[in-house]
């Protein structure tokens, strides 16, 4: 372990992200660069004291639980990982939870497609980013506790509303199938993740339907090429579905398009002027 490296190595990543990065209010009396040391702490959900002995050169030797809440909390790109587990002299092993970070390059994709609604899923089906169109054709996520965008927890745990499973979505029974088969092989590539283990217990406790497809153990799913919305302000939209995996991350890409000179595209483009402002509005 390199302690002079590698508290040099975290005050530099420190000091590039700023509190906006992260969602933390700037304040009026910062004088530190970048975040304080107490913010990277409770980020990364260790105590203050100990991140600082790290800085100080003066820290014990991080586990790599500590060093993955330190990569999530600074932002460290794949590479500045992989350095920071050298510094620690801990050698890489499997990830032990799905990645959240989205690439910006990933985001810029995103925004794009103005035409497409488009987002991505972590490992555990949570929705970790989208644009706005892909907002106003499912639901506003950004007014949804991180939790909430959760779609496996929405489909076999919310009740319908008015049998409206899953945004009413036609294919909502296979998706439901296709989502337990690919959360049994999340299951298998992160055993000891505690939010995964969380998801999969609330499932197993709360749907007889999911527990009973996990009971099944199957884990191969066939893609959904086409599906339909019925969307409670334009009527039913029918969409293609392509799916882009970013295998170094986990995730997928999921675009939604219609086809061009359908009924179904000039809805999409109703929607991307309605977005999500009348989305309380019933039909």
């Amino acid at each position: 372990m390199d302690r002079r490296e590698l508290a040099d190595f975290l005050r530099t990543r420190r000091e590039r992200i700023t509190p906006a990065d992260v969602g933390l209010p700037a304040g009026r009396r910062r004088r530190t660069p970048g975040l304080r040391r107490e913010e990277v702490a409770q980020l990364a959900y260790i105590s203050t004291e100990y991140y600082t002995r790290l800085e100080q050169a003066r820290g014990p030797h991080p586990s790599r639980e500590v060093l993955a809440q330190l990569v999530r909390a600074l932002r460290l790109s794949d590479a500045e990982r992989d350095h920071l587990h050298h510094l620690a002299g801990t050698p890489q092993g499997p990830p032990p939870g799905p990645s959240r970070e989205v690439r910006q390059s990933i985001v810029d994709l995103l925004h794009r497609l103005p035409q497409a609604a488009a987002f991505v899923l972590s490992a555990t089906y949570e929705v970790i980013a989208w644009n706005d169109l892909a907002a106003a054709l499912m639901e506003d996520f950004s007014a949804l506790p991180r939790r909430d965008r959760n779609v496996v927890r929405r489909a076999f745990l919310q009740q319908p509303a008015g049998g409206r499973r899953l945004y009413s979505v036609t294919d909502a029974d296979e998706f439901a199938r296709t989502a337990a088969q690919h959360l049994r092989a999340a299951a298998a590539r992160y055993p000891d993740d505690p939010e995964l283990t969380v998801l999969i217990a609330e499932l197993l406790d709360g749907s007889e339907e999911f527990a009973r497809l996990w009971a099944a153990h199957e884990v191969a799913a066939r893609p959904t090429l086409c599906k339909t919305f019925d969307h409670p302000l334009v009527g039913p939209v029918t969409v293609n579905c392509d799916v882009l995996d970013i295998t170094d991350r986990d995730q997928r890409v999921v675009i939604y398009t219609a086809t061009p000179g359908s009924p179904s595209e000039e809805a999409l483009r109703l929607l991307s002027v309605i977005g999500t402002q009348r989305m309380d509005v019933a039909r």
